[in-house]
Order: structure tokens, then C-alpha cells, then sequence
């Protein structure tokens, strides 16, 4: 029997505002919509001042047959401190929580306990800072939230903003080992793959991708990225 797949992907909306200065939600839908993926984890997907509303309105993906995991803060954001998840039908939700994060500037992480066909998944979406330090800070958070909780396998998906091969960053992450991904920033022509997976050992990628075609190149200064997941033998 062929082994349950998931396919996982992360994207930077840059808030829809596309590298031709045109806020395009509906763009940005098109470039999730041809990911194929069943879990999609977004950055940036509200507006910066507070109330914060969503950068790509809840209407048009739920219209598209997405579940928005409630996340969402006040204002109708679709997420919270930018970062928000996607779900395809067949994906049920047990259990979600904000993971505050330490730093120069205001960050968090959004926590998912899924029900998918791999089983029972932990899905962590993030949007690290730029500073080195603040993001060894931010991983290292992440771990803690990570302890207090019953074990489960886990995904840590997001903008890492860790140019290179962010080997500090796998040397903080205790409970998770990165994965190579392709570079996915900035989206004309990139060189930097900031958009990153890390797996718990329970879990393993048989492919990692990003998508390149248009409007992908025009509708961020990310690339989205992919990954295929399996459970490990």
C-alpha cells in the first residue's frame, strides 16, 4: 500500500502588495490555489496598523473552498501577528494557540494540532525577525512552548529570515532538523531560501519545490515553497 502524503506549503503574501506596487488578493489566491497543497501556512497575510484587518479578506479564500484556522485577532484579521493557516477539506483542527516571541520587534507564532491523513500533526507558522540574535531567541521560545506540550510530529513552517544555511538556527531547534529547500527570495530572481521547513524525526520530505510560474514572480517578493511529507519509517 502506497504510503499517506501531505503536502505542506509556505508563502510571504508581502500583505498582496505585489512587486508592481497593486494590492491583488485575488493574485495571491491564484499563486495558493495552484500550489496543490492541503496545508497552506501564510506571513504577512493582515495589514501592519492596528486593527490589524486581513490583507487577503477570510470571504475569498473560505469562497475557494479553504478553512481559515481561527487564529484571527480582533479587526477581522485573518491571522495573528501576520501569520495565518490554510486548511483543504479533510483536515480537522483539535487545538490552537499563539506562541509570543521575543525580539526588537513584535513577533508571534501560530500553533495547530491538526487531524490530517498522516495522522495527528503539529503545524507551527512563523515569521522569525531579522536580527540574528532575535531569531535564536525566537527558535528557542518555540522550543519551550514545544516541551510543554504532549508530543506529536511537528512541522515549524514559515519566513525564517535566515539567509544561508541557517545551521544556527538547526543547532537551537532541539526537536526539529531543517530541511534543504530551493531558494525562494526575492521571487524574480532568488537566492535565498528564507522560506524553510524544519521536521520532528517522526516525519520525512520526499520532495521540497517552489513555484515559479506566474503570477508567483510578481505577486510577492517571496516565492512560495512546498513540501511533500510521509511519516518516517
Amino acid at each position: 500500500m502506497k504510503p499517506a502524503t501531505l503536502r505542506i506549503a509556505t508563502y510571504n503574501l508581502q500583505k498582496c502588495v505585489g512587486l508592481d506596487l497593486r494590492r491583488r488578493p485575488d493574485r495571491s489566491l491564484e499563486v495558493i490555489e495552484a500550489l496543490g497543497a492541503q496545508i497552506v501556512v501564510l506571513q504577512e497575510a493582515d495589514k501592519r496598523l492596528p486593527p490589524r484587518p486581513a490583507a487577503l479578506p477570510a470571504f475569498m479564500v473560505e469562497d475557494a473552498g479553504w478553512r481559515v484556522v481561527p487564529v484571527g485577532g480582533p479587526g477581522g484579521s485573518l491571522g495573528w501577528h501576520g501569520n495565518a493557516m490554510l486548511l483543504r477539506p479533510g483536515i480537522g483542527v483539535e487545538a490552537t494557540d499563539g506562541i509570543e516571541l521575543p525580539g526588537f520587534e513584535p513577533r508571534g507564532a501560530i500553533r495547530a494540532d491538526l487531524d490530517t491523513p498522516l495522522g495527528p500533526l503539529r503545524v507551527i507558522g512563523l515569521h522569525l525577525g531579522l536580527r540574528r540574535r532575535d531569531r535564536l531567541r525566537q527558535i528557542a521560545a518555540i522550543e519551550r512552548a514545544l516541551h510543554h506540550l504532549p508530543p506529536r510530529p511537528t512541522v515549524l513552517a514559515g519566513d525564517f529570515n535566515a539567509w544561508g544555511r541557517a545551521a544556527a538556527l538547526d543547532a537551537t531547534a532541539h526537536s526539529v532538523r531543517f530541511i534543504h529547500g530551493p531558494a525562494s527570495y526575492p521571487a524574480p530572481r532568488p537566492v535565498a531560501a528564507l522560506d524553510r521547513f524544519a521536521l520532528s524525526p517522526q516525519l520525512h520530505a520526499t520532495r521540497v519545490g517552489s513555484t515559479r510560474a506566474q503570477p508567483a514572480r510578481v505577486a510577492s517578493d517571496h516565492l512560495p515553497v512546498w513540501a511533500d511529507l510521509e511519516l518516517s519509517a
